[in-house]
């Protein structure tokens, strides 16, 4: 369910910034994307973790 509504906030971000209604992210994003990637990561594992 939650990948749902990041899907859907990500397309909504891209809509709205296409249409120029948002600043461009791009730049930031594909600075930072590995340690956005480790910190998914990294809740994933507690979260999994703090389910058992």
């Amino acid at each position: 369910m939650t990948s749902a509504w990041v899907l859907i906030a990500l397309g909504t971000y891209f809509l709205l910034s296409k249409r120029g209604w948002m600043p461009n992210l791009g730049p930031l994003i594909s600075e930072w994307w590995p340690a956005i990637l480790i910190i998914i990561g990294i809740s994933m594992i507690v979260r999994r973790s703090s389910d058992e």
